[in-house]
Protein backbone atom coordinates (compact mmCIF):
# COMPACT_ATOMS: atom_id res chain seq x y z
CA UNK A 1 0.00 0.00 0.00
CA UNK A 2 1.39 3.19 -1.43
CA UNK A 3 1.15 6.09 1.23
CA UNK A 4 4.03 8.30 0.55
CA UNK A 5 2.63 9.70 -2.57
CA UNK A 6 3.42 14.07 -1.97
CA UNK A 7 4.48 15.71 -4.65
CA UNK A 8 5.77 18.77 -2.26
CA UNK A 9 6.38 19.89 1.22
CA UNK A 10 3.41 22.03 0.82
CA UNK A 11 1.00 18.59 0.25
CA UNK A 12 2.92 16.43 2.76
CA UNK A 13 2.07 19.55 5.28
CA UNK A 14 -1.56 19.93 4.30
CA UNK A 15 -1.94 16.09 5.17
CA UNK A 16 0.39 16.83 8.35
CA UNK A 17 -1.55 19.42 9.82
CA UNK A 18 -4.87 17.42 8.71
CA UNK A 19 -3.84 14.07 10.33
CA UNK A 20 -1.40 14.85 13.23
CA UNK A 21 -0.90 17.33 15.64
CA UNK A 22 3.12 17.51 16.01
CA UNK A 23 4.47 16.62 11.90
CA UNK A 24 5.44 20.37 11.06
CA UNK A 25 7.86 21.64 9.13
CA UNK A 26 10.59 24.25 8.94
CA UNK A 27 10.20 25.11 4.77
CA UNK A 28 13.06 27.70 4.56
CA UNK A 29 16.51 26.01 3.54
CA UNK A 30 18.40 28.56 5.24
CA UNK A 31 16.73 28.08 8.54
CA UNK A 32 17.08 24.33 8.19
CA UNK A 33 21.12 24.81 7.40
CA UNK A 34 21.11 26.96 10.56
CA UNK A 35 18.99 24.83 13.30
CA UNK A 36 20.68 21.69 12.31
CA UNK A 37 24.23 23.14 12.48
CA UNK A 38 23.50 24.11 16.44
CA UNK A 39 26.27 22.88 18.57
CA UNK A 40 24.84 20.94 21.37
CA UNK A 41 26.58 20.55 24.77
CA UNK A 42 26.73 17.11 26.19
CA UNK A 43 27.44 17.20 29.99
CA UNK A 44 30.51 18.78 30.74
CA UNK A 45 33.01 16.63 28.50
CA UNK A 46 31.99 17.59 24.99
CA UNK A 47 30.29 19.99 22.76
CA UNK A 48 28.44 17.99 19.37
CA UNK A 49 29.87 20.02 16.23
CA UNK A 50 26.49 19.68 15.00
CA UNK A 51 22.84 18.68 15.87
CA UNK A 52 22.54 15.57 13.83
CA UNK A 53 23.64 12.13 14.64
CA UNK A 54 23.68 8.76 12.98
CA UNK A 55 21.43 6.18 14.69
CA UNK A 56 22.68 2.65 16.08
CA UNK A 57 21.98 0.24 12.82
CA UNK A 58 23.08 -3.17 12.80
CA UNK A 59 25.17 -4.80 10.31
CA UNK A 60 25.21 -7.96 11.33
CA UNK A 61 27.87 -8.36 9.80
CA UNK A 62 30.60 -9.38 11.89
CA UNK A 63 33.10 -12.32 11.45
CA UNK A 64 31.60 -15.86 14.02
CA UNK A 65 34.20 -14.62 16.55
CA UNK A 66 32.38 -11.31 16.85
CA UNK A 67 35.48 -8.79 15.28
CA UNK A 68 34.50 -5.94 12.97
CA UNK A 69 34.43 -7.38 9.83
CA UNK A 70 34.60 -5.55 6.25
CA UNK A 71 31.34 -4.59 5.40
CA UNK A 72 31.71 -3.37 8.95
CA UNK A 73 34.54 -1.64 7.95
CA UNK A 74 32.61 -0.06 4.93
CA UNK A 75 29.67 1.19 6.79
CA UNK A 76 32.10 3.33 9.47
CA UNK A 77 33.86 4.34 6.64
CA UNK A 78 31.04 6.06 5.38
CA UNK A 79 29.39 7.31 8.27
CA UNK A 80 33.02 8.69 9.53
CA UNK A 81 33.25 11.04 6.30
CA UNK A 82 29.11 11.79 6.70
CA UNK A 83 29.52 14.53 8.76
CA UNK A 84 27.34 14.00 11.80
CA UNK A 85 28.95 14.65 15.05
CA UNK A 86 27.18 11.60 17.00
CA UNK A 87 28.17 8.41 15.54
CA UNK A 88 26.11 5.96 17.68
CA UNK A 89 28.25 2.81 17.38
CA UNK A 90 25.63 0.19 16.96
CA UNK A 91 24.79 -2.41 19.78
CA UNK A 92 28.23 -4.72 20.35
CA UNK A 93 27.74 -7.84 22.82
CA UNK A 94 29.00 -7.88 26.22
CA UNK A 95 28.92 -11.82 26.17
CA UNK A 96 29.11 -14.40 23.37
CA UNK A 97 25.74 -15.47 24.80
CA UNK A 98 23.83 -12.27 24.64
CA UNK A 99 24.13 -11.62 20.66
CA UNK A 100 21.22 -11.40 18.79
CA UNK A 101 22.77 -13.58 16.16
CA UNK A 102 25.43 -15.09 15.09
CA UNK A 103 27.23 -12.13 13.63
CA UNK A 104 26.27 -8.97 15.90
CA UNK A 105 29.74 -7.75 16.76
CA UNK A 106 30.64 -8.84 20.32
CA UNK A 107 33.92 -7.21 22.23
CA UNK A 108 35.55 -9.75 24.39
CA UNK A 109 39.46 -9.61 25.28
CA UNK A 110 40.98 -11.50 22.32
CA UNK A 111 39.53 -9.20 19.90
CA UNK A 112 40.23 -5.51 21.80
CA UNK A 113 42.48 -4.38 18.96
CA UNK A 114 40.10 -4.78 16.16
CA UNK A 115 37.70 -2.11 17.52
CA UNK A 116 41.06 0.16 18.37
CA UNK A 117 41.84 -0.15 14.81
CA UNK A 118 38.40 0.64 13.79
CA UNK A 119 37.35 3.27 15.93
CA UNK A 120 40.84 4.99 14.96
CA UNK A 121 40.32 5.02 11.58
CA UNK A 122 36.86 6.66 12.12
CA UNK A 123 38.19 9.47 13.90
CA UNK A 124 41.41 9.51 11.23
CA UNK A 125 38.91 9.69 8.40
CA UNK A 126 36.47 12.65 10.25
CA UNK A 127 39.20 14.43 11.17
CA UNK A 128 40.34 14.79 7.81
CA UNK A 129 37.47 15.75 6.41
CA UNK A 130 36.34 17.79 8.72
CA UNK A 131 39.94 18.82 10.73
CA UNK A 132 38.93 17.88 14.49
CA UNK A 133 37.44 15.24 16.07
CA UNK A 134 37.06 17.16 19.13
CA UNK A 135 33.22 17.94 18.65
CA UNK A 136 32.68 14.20 17.56
CA UNK A 137 31.28 11.82 20.03
CA UNK A 138 30.56 8.12 19.27
CA UNK A 139 29.28 5.89 21.96
CA UNK A 140 29.67 2.36 21.44
CA UNK A 141 26.11 0.83 22.37
CA UNK A 142 26.61 -2.56 25.36
CA UNK A 143 23.64 -5.13 25.10
CA UNK A 144 22.32 -8.20 26.20
CA UNK A 145 19.81 -9.51 24.03
CA UNK A 146 17.68 -11.43 26.31
CA UNK A 147 14.76 -12.81 24.84
CA UNK A 148 16.39 -12.39 21.59
CA UNK A 149 19.76 -14.05 21.92
CA UNK A 150 20.98 -16.70 19.68
CA UNK A 151 21.06 -19.51 20.12
CA UNK A 152 19.62 -19.77 23.46
CA UNK A 153 16.80 -16.74 24.67
CA UNK A 154 17.01 -15.69 28.27
CA UNK A 155 13.61 -14.02 29.65
CA UNK A 156 13.41 -11.55 32.09
CA UNK A 157 9.79 -12.69 32.82
CA UNK A 158 6.46 -14.00 31.04
CA UNK A 159 4.54 -11.99 29.02
CA UNK A 160 1.76 -14.38 27.40
CA UNK A 161 1.57 -12.37 24.18
CA UNK A 162 5.06 -12.01 23.53
CA UNK A 163 5.44 -15.67 24.50
CA UNK A 164 3.16 -16.45 21.75
CA UNK A 165 5.10 -14.16 19.49
CA UNK A 166 8.34 -15.54 20.28
CA UNK A 167 7.20 -19.44 21.01
CA UNK A 168 8.74 -19.47 24.49
CA UNK A 169 7.09 -21.81 26.26
CA UNK A 170 5.32 -20.97 29.67
CA UNK A 171 7.41 -23.11 31.56
CA UNK A 172 11.22 -21.43 30.84
CA UNK A 173 12.49 -19.88 34.40
CA UNK A 174 13.82 -16.75 33.48
CA UNK A 175 16.68 -15.57 34.28
CA UNK A 176 17.01 -15.35 38.48
CA UNK A 177 18.34 -12.36 40.35
CA UNK A 178 21.87 -14.00 41.38
CA UNK A 179 22.09 -14.24 37.35
CA UNK A 180 21.39 -10.96 37.03
CA UNK A 181 23.90 -9.70 39.47
CA UNK A 182 26.80 -11.80 37.97
CA UNK A 183 25.68 -9.85 34.80
CA UNK A 184 26.12 -6.35 35.70
CA UNK A 185 29.76 -7.38 36.08
CA UNK A 186 29.88 -8.51 32.53
CA UNK A 187 28.35 -5.02 31.55
CA UNK A 188 31.22 -3.56 33.84
CA UNK A 189 33.73 -6.11 31.80
CA UNK A 190 32.74 -4.59 28.66
CA UNK A 191 32.89 -0.96 29.66
CA UNK A 192 36.38 -2.08 30.33
CA UNK A 193 37.62 -3.65 27.25
CA UNK A 194 35.37 -0.68 25.07
CA UNK A 195 37.68 1.81 27.30
CA UNK A 196 40.93 -0.12 26.38
CA UNK A 197 39.62 0.02 23.02
CA UNK A 198 39.38 3.76 23.22
CA UNK A 199 35.88 4.67 23.49
CA UNK A 200 35.00 7.10 25.78
CA UNK A 201 31.18 6.85 25.70
CA UNK A 202 28.96 4.34 26.26
CA UNK A 203 25.39 3.56 25.73
CA UNK A 204 23.48 1.17 27.91
CA UNK A 205 20.78 -0.51 25.02
CA UNK A 206 17.70 -0.56 26.97
CA UNK A 207 15.12 -0.79 23.95
CA UNK A 208 13.51 -2.86 21.40
CA UNK A 209 12.54 -6.03 24.03
CA UNK A 210 15.88 -6.93 24.73
CA UNK A 211 17.12 -8.32 28.45
CA UNK A 212 17.31 -4.23 29.86
CA UNK A 213 14.80 -2.96 28.25
CA UNK A 214 12.66 -6.19 28.86
CA UNK A 215 13.24 -5.70 32.38
CA UNK A 216 11.40 -1.98 32.98
CA UNK A 217 8.36 -4.08 32.05
CA UNK A 218 8.92 -6.78 34.37
CA UNK A 219 6.00 -5.66 36.65
CA UNK A 220 4.94 -9.57 37.13
CA UNK A 221 8.41 -10.46 38.45
CA UNK A 222 9.55 -11.20 41.71
CA UNK A 223 12.23 -10.79 43.57
CA UNK A 224 15.14 -7.59 43.25
CA UNK A 225 14.65 -6.70 39.68
CA UNK A 226 11.26 -7.17 39.48
CA UNK A 227 7.47 -5.52 40.59
CA UNK A 228 8.57 -2.20 41.94
CA UNK A 229 9.82 1.08 39.51
CA UNK A 230 12.61 1.06 41.46
CA UNK A 231 13.34 -2.72 41.34
CA UNK A 232 12.80 -2.65 37.29
CA UNK A 233 15.43 0.31 37.04
CA UNK A 234 18.16 -1.42 39.70
CA UNK A 235 19.90 -3.24 37.41
CA UNK A 236 21.05 -0.03 35.23
CA UNK A 237 21.06 1.84 38.36
CA UNK A 238 23.79 -0.80 39.71
CA UNK A 239 25.82 -0.69 36.29
CA UNK A 240 26.06 2.56 36.24
CA UNK A 241 27.17 3.23 39.65
CA UNK A 242 30.04 0.38 39.01
CA UNK A 243 31.18 2.14 35.99
CA UNK A 244 31.03 5.78 37.62
CA UNK A 245 33.21 3.69 39.99
CA UNK A 246 35.71 2.62 37.57
CA UNK A 247 36.11 5.78 35.31
CA UNK A 248 34.74 8.10 37.35
CA UNK A 249 33.22 11.20 34.83
CA UNK A 250 35.97 10.01 32.06
CA UNK A 251 33.65 7.72 30.69
CA UNK A 252 30.37 9.46 29.31
CA UNK A 253 26.92 6.81 30.03
CA UNK A 254 24.09 7.31 27.06
CA UNK A 255 21.40 5.22 27.22
CA UNK A 256 19.10 4.47 23.98
CA UNK A 257 15.59 4.08 25.85
CA UNK A 258 12.18 2.28 24.32
CA UNK A 259 9.47 4.92 26.04
CA UNK A 260 6.55 2.93 24.58
CA UNK A 261 6.05 -0.92 24.41
CA UNK A 262 2.74 -0.96 23.28
CA UNK A 263 1.55 -5.02 22.75
CA UNK A 264 2.47 -7.63 20.10
CA UNK A 265 0.91 -7.13 16.72
CA UNK A 266 0.04 -9.89 13.98
CA UNK A 267 -1.29 -9.92 10.32
CA UNK A 268 -4.51 -10.28 10.00
CA UNK A 269 -4.55 -12.73 7.15
CA UNK A 270 -8.06 -11.58 5.28
CA UNK A 271 -6.79 -7.93 4.95
CA UNK A 272 -3.10 -8.09 5.22
CA UNK A 273 -3.03 -5.32 8.25
CA UNK A 274 -1.37 -5.20 11.06
CA UNK A 275 -3.56 -5.85 14.36
CA UNK A 276 -3.05 -6.37 17.98
CA UNK A 277 -2.78 -9.58 20.34
CA UNK A 278 -5.86 -9.86 22.01
CA UNK A 279 -4.88 -8.35 25.50
CA UNK A 280 -7.09 -8.13 29.03
CA UNK A 281 -7.36 -4.91 30.80
CA UNK A 282 -5.70 -3.82 32.90
CA UNK A 283 -2.74 -4.56 31.32
CA UNK A 284 0.06 -5.76 33.16
CA UNK A 285 2.72 -5.62 31.79
CA UNK A 286 5.03 -3.57 29.43
CA UNK A 287 6.79 -0.33 29.69
CA UNK A 288 5.17 3.44 29.03
CA UNK A 289 2.00 1.71 28.42
CA UNK A 290 -1.17 3.09 30.14
CA UNK A 291 -3.05 -0.18 31.43
CA UNK A 292 -6.23 0.74 30.52
CA UNK A 293 -5.41 1.21 26.69
CA UNK A 294 -2.14 -0.39 26.50
CA UNK A 295 -2.07 0.89 22.14
CA UNK A 296 -1.64 4.51 23.40
CA UNK A 297 1.28 5.18 26.18
CA UNK A 298 1.47 6.51 29.38
CA UNK A 299 4.83 8.08 30.58
CA UNK A 300 4.33 8.25 34.38
CA UNK A 301 6.93 6.18 35.11
CA UNK A 302 9.19 6.79 31.96
CA UNK A 303 9.46 10.26 33.81
CA UNK A 304 10.78 9.06 37.10
CA UNK A 305 13.35 6.85 35.52
CA UNK A 306 14.57 9.53 33.59
CA UNK A 307 14.75 11.73 36.30
CA UNK A 308 16.67 8.81 38.19
CA UNK A 309 18.96 8.15 35.36
CA UNK A 310 20.06 12.09 35.30
CA UNK A 311 20.59 12.02 38.90
CA UNK A 312 22.70 8.42 38.39
CA UNK A 313 24.98 10.01 35.63
CA UNK A 314 23.51 9.73 32.58
CA UNK A 315 24.03 12.83 29.86
CA UNK A 316 22.63 11.74 26.76
CA UNK A 317 19.41 9.96 26.18
CA UNK A 318 18.73 8.40 22.76
CA UNK A 319 14.26 7.94 22.43
CA UNK A 320 13.34 5.02 21.14
CA UNK A 321 9.92 2.89 21.00
CA UNK A 322 8.37 -0.35 19.69
CA UNK A 323 10.02 -3.42 19.52
CA UNK A 324 10.94 -4.57 15.84
CA UNK A 325 10.31 -8.67 16.35
CA UNK A 326 6.41 -7.83 17.20
CA UNK A 327 5.18 -4.04 16.67
CA UNK A 328 7.51 -2.77 13.80
CA UNK A 329 5.03 -0.06 12.71
CA UNK A 330 5.72 1.80 15.92
CA UNK A 331 9.27 1.97 15.92
CA UNK A 332 9.76 2.22 12.00
CA UNK A 333 6.71 3.61 10.52
CA UNK A 334 7.16 2.02 6.50
CA UNK A 335 5.86 2.19 2.98
CA UNK A 336 6.29 -1.86 2.60
CA UNK A 337 6.60 -4.68 4.82
CA UNK A 338 9.43 -6.94 4.47
CA UNK A 339 8.23 -10.47 3.23
CA UNK A 340 5.61 -11.89 5.19
CA UNK A 341 4.80 -9.11 7.71
CA UNK A 342 2.18 -7.26 8.37
CA UNK A 343 0.86 -4.30 6.49
CA UNK A 344 0.69 -0.78 8.38
CA UNK A 345 -2.33 -0.47 10.48
CA UNK A 346 -2.43 2.99 10.54
CA UNK A 347 -1.44 5.88 7.95
CA UNK A 348 2.69 5.78 8.87
CA UNK A 349 2.47 9.66 9.74
CA UNK A 350 0.40 8.72 12.42
CA UNK A 351 3.76 6.61 13.75
CA UNK A 352 5.76 9.61 13.11
CA UNK A 353 3.71 11.87 14.53
CA UNK A 354 3.66 9.36 18.01
CA UNK A 355 6.99 9.58 18.10
CA UNK A 356 7.48 13.22 17.98
CA UNK A 357 4.82 13.48 20.59
CA UNK A 358 7.09 11.04 22.61
CA UNK A 359 9.92 12.60 22.27
CA UNK A 360 8.92 15.80 22.64
CA UNK A 361 7.17 15.44 25.57
CA UNK A 362 10.44 14.06 27.52
CA UNK A 363 12.64 16.33 25.99
CA UNK A 364 10.45 19.05 27.36
CA UNK A 365 10.36 17.44 30.73
CA UNK A 366 13.85 16.98 30.97
CA UNK A 367 15.95 20.38 29.32
CA UNK A 368 18.85 20.01 30.47
CA UNK A 369 19.05 16.48 29.28
CA UNK A 370 19.64 16.26 25.56
CA UNK A 371 18.05 13.82 23.57
CA UNK A 372 18.25 11.74 20.07
CA UNK A 373 14.99 11.77 18.67
CA UNK A 374 14.01 8.97 15.98
CA UNK A 375 10.79 8.09 13.85
CA UNK A 376 12.25 10.53 10.86
CA UNK A 377 13.29 8.03 7.80
CA UNK A 378 9.06 7.52 6.27
CA UNK A 379 9.37 11.45 5.41
CA UNK A 380 12.28 10.89 3.05
CA UNK A 381 13.48 14.26 1.85
CA UNK A 382 11.67 16.05 4.82
CA UNK A 383 13.13 15.12 7.39
CA UNK A 384 15.65 17.22 7.35
CA UNK A 385 13.02 20.30 7.39
CA UNK A 386 10.63 18.08 10.43
CA UNK A 387 13.68 17.90 12.53
CA UNK A 388 14.52 21.55 11.92
CA UNK A 389 11.29 22.31 13.36
CA UNK A 390 11.32 20.07 16.02
CA UNK A 391 14.92 21.56 17.30
CA UNK A 392 13.50 24.76 17.02
CA UNK A 393 10.47 24.20 19.30
CA UNK A 394 12.60 22.40 21.31
CA UNK A 395 10.95 19.53 21.35
CA UNK A 396 14.05 17.73 21.32
CA UNK A 397 17.78 18.66 20.98
CA UNK A 398 19.49 16.27 18.34
CA UNK A 399 18.24 14.60 14.77
CA UNK A 400 19.24 10.92 14.41
CA UNK A 401 18.74 9.21 11.28
CA UNK A 402 18.52 5.32 11.33
CA UNK A 403 17.98 3.37 7.79
CA UNK A 404 18.10 6.57 6.01
CA UNK A 405 21.96 6.45 6.85
CA UNK A 406 22.12 3.07 5.24
CA UNK A 407 21.38 4.61 1.75
CA UNK A 408 22.71 8.16 2.47
CA UNK A 409 25.84 8.00 5.13
CA UNK A 410 26.81 11.54 4.04
CA UNK A 411 23.21 13.20 4.93
CA UNK A 412 24.59 15.50 7.06
CA UNK A 413 26.72 16.96 4.76
CA UNK A 414 24.12 17.76 2.28
CA UNK A 415 22.00 19.49 5.18
CA UNK A 416 24.45 21.49 6.13
CA UNK A 417 25.62 22.45 2.86
CA UNK A 418 22.14 22.59 1.03
CA UNK A 419 19.64 22.60 3.47
CA UNK A 420 18.11 19.83 1.54
CA UNK A 421 19.02 15.99 0.39
CA UNK A 422 18.63 14.31 -2.88
CA UNK A 423 15.89 12.32 -3.96
CA UNK A 424 17.96 9.64 -5.63
CA UNK A 425 19.18 8.95 -2.39
CA UNK A 426 16.80 8.63 0.10
CA UNK A 427 15.47 5.47 2.20
CA UNK A 428 11.94 4.89 0.90
CA UNK A 429 11.31 2.83 3.80
CA UNK A 430 10.85 -0.51 1.58
CA UNK A 431 12.15 -2.51 4.21
CA UNK A 432 15.03 -4.55 2.44
CA UNK A 433 17.27 -3.92 5.54
CA UNK A 434 15.00 -5.50 8.13
CA UNK A 435 14.11 -7.99 5.57
CA UNK A 436 18.22 -9.20 5.27
CA UNK A 437 18.31 -9.07 8.93
CA UNK A 438 15.82 -11.74 9.61
CA UNK A 439 17.54 -14.01 7.15
CA UNK A 440 19.76 -16.70 8.77
CA UNK A 441 19.74 -19.64 6.15
CA UNK A 442 23.27 -18.39 5.28
CA UNK A 443 26.50 -20.02 5.87
CA UNK A 444 27.63 -18.01 9.00
CA UNK A 445 24.27 -18.30 9.92
CA UNK A 446 23.12 -14.65 9.33
CA UNK A 447 22.74 -12.73 6.55
CA UNK A 448 23.86 -8.63 6.55
CA UNK A 449 22.42 -5.84 6.23
CA UNK A 450 22.73 -3.11 4.20
CA UNK A 451 20.16 -1.04 1.39
CA UNK A 452 19.93 -3.04 -1.63
CA UNK A 453 18.11 -0.31 -3.51
CA UNK A 454 20.54 2.81 -2.89
CA UNK A 455 23.88 0.31 -2.39
CA UNK A 456 23.05 -1.99 -5.05
CA UNK A 457 26.63 -3.06 -5.81
CA UNK A 458 27.14 -4.42 -2.51
CA UNK A 459 23.83 -5.24 -1.13
CA UNK A 460 22.31 -6.34 -4.42
CA UNK A 461 24.16 -9.91 -4.66
CA UNK A 462 23.47 -10.35 -1.05
CA UNK A 463 19.53 -9.43 -1.47
CA UNK A 464 19.69 -11.68 -4.38
CA UNK A 465 21.02 -14.53 -2.21
CA UNK A 466 18.43 -14.00 0.56
CA UNK A 467 15.66 -14.19 -1.40
CA UNK A 468 16.69 -17.34 -2.72
CA UNK A 469 17.49 -19.11 0.40
CA UNK A 470 14.48 -17.29 1.86
CA UNK A 471 11.79 -19.01 -1.32
CA UNK A 472 13.46 -22.18 -0.85
CA UNK A 473 12.58 -22.70 3.06
CA UNK A 474 8.96 -22.79 1.69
Amino acid sequence: MKHFSYKNLDQLTQDAERRTEFVRFEPEKEKVKQLLGRKVPVGKAITLGNSMAVHPMEGCDSDLDGNPDELTWRRYERFAAGGAKLIWFEATAIRKDGRANARQLWIHDGNVDAYAKLLARILEIHKARFGTTDDLLIPIQLTHSGRYSYPHRIIAYHNPLIDAKTSTPASQTPISDEELEQLEDAYLAGAKLVWKAGFRAIDLKVTHGYLLSELMGAKTREGSYGGSLENRTRFIRNVIAKVKKEFGDDMLIAMRLGCFDSVPYRKNEATSLGEPLPYETPYPFGWGVNPDDPLSEDLTEVKQAIGWFQDWGIKLLNVSIGCPYYNPHIGRPFEKPDEGNYEMPEHPILSVDRHFRISGELQRAFPDLPMVGTGYSWLQIYALNAAAHNIEMGRIRIFGLGRGTLSYPDFAVDALEKGVLEEIRVCKTLTYCTFLMRQKNHPLGQFPAGCPPFDKLVYGPIMKQAREAFRSQK
